[in-house]
């Protein structure tokens, strides 16, 4: 049993499917991925909630964007947050993700910000990218967040000879209309520089991507947030809210948190149940990911990735993947549609194939960690960091669509900005709240089967 899981009483639920779970939590283990694994001994939290207590400002959610909110709070502005978790610190996306921190939140490019917003807004928008990932470059040089990180921008990575007119069009406008730093790499320059993918007919090289260790980042974010006076609570899941005289009753199982104002930063993993006003906003989406074996020189001169940076593929239904500081290999998908079918051998079989492809020389390879987790897509696949007009004193970051190492840090920082009552840029992702579906929402899933179907045949076709 890792360390992290010592005092965890219950195992860990693969099935948990948040569209349907009536609760999480508390005192699950945590997903048996290569970041838990591999985190070494947790660091010092404050433990569930005991008592009924007041405070200013409660953080719903302790990952990645919940310990930037209190760290923000508290450095910027005063203010000592206190934090609850269902389970244990970083129990969702922060400890399952493939550690890839690229210069974007959401899943459109820029090419589609202009189509949706103007240039105008696109560029401030690219802007708050740019500025996003200099927060997390410095977040990363505090002595406190040790997370491994390797810095060398972001591989774009084209799975077939089709999609490269679209790539260079795209780098082509990164260049002219944001000055930003993306060229073209041929086949052959990235097999001399990069990776040697099989599949691979060139890429767009972007100068923003730093690779990371994912627990580590988190726990690092839990030390520095506790370090500026910060408290964090696992194991007290909110099972009750109630908003009574301009105070918010969160009610756990050892005690009502009284709060006058609250962040919500669940990503995908709160139960439809936590609030009304954020029932169904979201579309949790089922990612896969394993890693390999330590892989021996003769493999590794045949893979040929020659940079610990994040490298992805172009496919809807991307493959995102990088070599390991200890030499083994993560890959990771889109996998099941629903929690019930994430167990399903298929899933591991279609990652097995995908390294198939990609590096022939590992087909077969002996994998040493698999595992899944769910993503917090929105419905105009761009995320939201808010206020909710009609609900005083209640604020969410979400939506970050599977992008959110690098910008849940600025979304922490925003977040923790619109609780101390100051403001932030007028873009979209904060003036709006997430889009909801409407009539449409019980039919979603039945949605994702047939898109997922259609992104399939796009993406595999010549």
């Amino acid at each position: 049993m890792n360390a992290l899981d010592r005092h965890r009483p219950l195992p860990f639920d693969p099935l948990y499917d948040p569209m349907t779970a009536r609760s999480l939590g508390p005192g699950s283990a945590y997903a048996p991925t290569y970041w838990i694994g591999t985190a070494g001994p947790a660091p010092a939290d404050d433990g569930p909630v005991t008592r009924d207590m007041d405070v200013d400002v409660a953080v719903i959610g302790s990952g990645y964007t919940g310990l930037s909110t209190a760290l923000h709070l508290a450095r910027e502005h005063g203010i000592r947050a206190t934090v609850l978790e269902a389970n244990g610190v970083a129990y969702g996306c922060s400890t399952r993700n493939g550690g890839q921190a690229q210069i974007s939140a959401g899943r459109l490019k820029r090419s589609q910000w202009i189509e949706r917003w103007g240039l105008d807004v696109a560029r401030g928008m690219h802007g708050e990218m740019v500025e996003a990932f200099a927060l997390f470059r410095g977040l990363l040089r505090d002595p406190a967040i040790d997370c491994e990180p390797q810095d060398g921008g972001h591989y774009y990575i084209a799975h077939k000879a089709g999609v490269l007119p679209a790539l260079e069009k795209e780098a082509a406008l990164l260049r002219e209309r944001f000055g930003y730093d993306a060229r073209m790499l041929s086949r052959e320059e990235l097999f001399r520089t990069a990776v040697r993918d099989a599949e691979a007919h060139g890429a767009l090289w972007e100068a923003d991507g730093v690779a990371i260790h994912a627990a580590k980042l988190a726990f690092g974010y839990l030390r520095a947030a506790r370090g500026l006076g910060a408290t964090v609570h696992p194991d007290s899941p909110v099972q009750g809210w109630e908003l009574k005289g301009g105070v918010h009753h969160l009610r756990t199982p050892g005690g009502t948190v009284r709060a006058r104002r609250v962040a919500v930063a669940t990503a995908a993993y709160a139960t439809r149940s936590l609030h009304g006003r954020l029932r169904d906003r979201l579309m949790p989406i089922l990612s896969n990911s394993v890693v390999t074996r330590v892989l021996t020189p003769a493999e590794l001169e045949a893979v040929g990735i020659r940079t610990g940076s994040p490298l992805t593929d172009t496919r809807t239904l991307r493959h995102y993947y990088r070599l390991l500081p200890d030499n083994r290999l993560q890959i990771g998908s889109r996998a099941a549609i629903t929690g019930r079918d994430a167990a399903n051998p298929a899933h591991l079989d279609a990652l097995r194939a995908a390294i198939g492809r990609k590096f022939p020389a590992l087909r077969g390879v002996e994998l040493d960690y698999s595992w899944w987790g769910w993503v917090d897509v929105s419905h105009d696949m761009m995320p939201r960091i808010t206020a909710v007009p009609d609900v005083p004193g209640m604020f969410y970051a979400l939506g970050y669509g599977g992008n959110g190492v690098m910008y849940s840090a600025m979304a922490g920082r925003r977040l923790a900005q619109l609780v101390a009552g100051e403001a932030v840029p007028r873009l979209p992702i904060f003036q709006t709240e997430l889009p909801h579906e409407g009539w449409k929402t019980p039919f979603r899933r039945l949605g994702q089967w047939g898109l997922y179907h259609l992104y399939h045949y796009r993406d595999e076709r010549g």
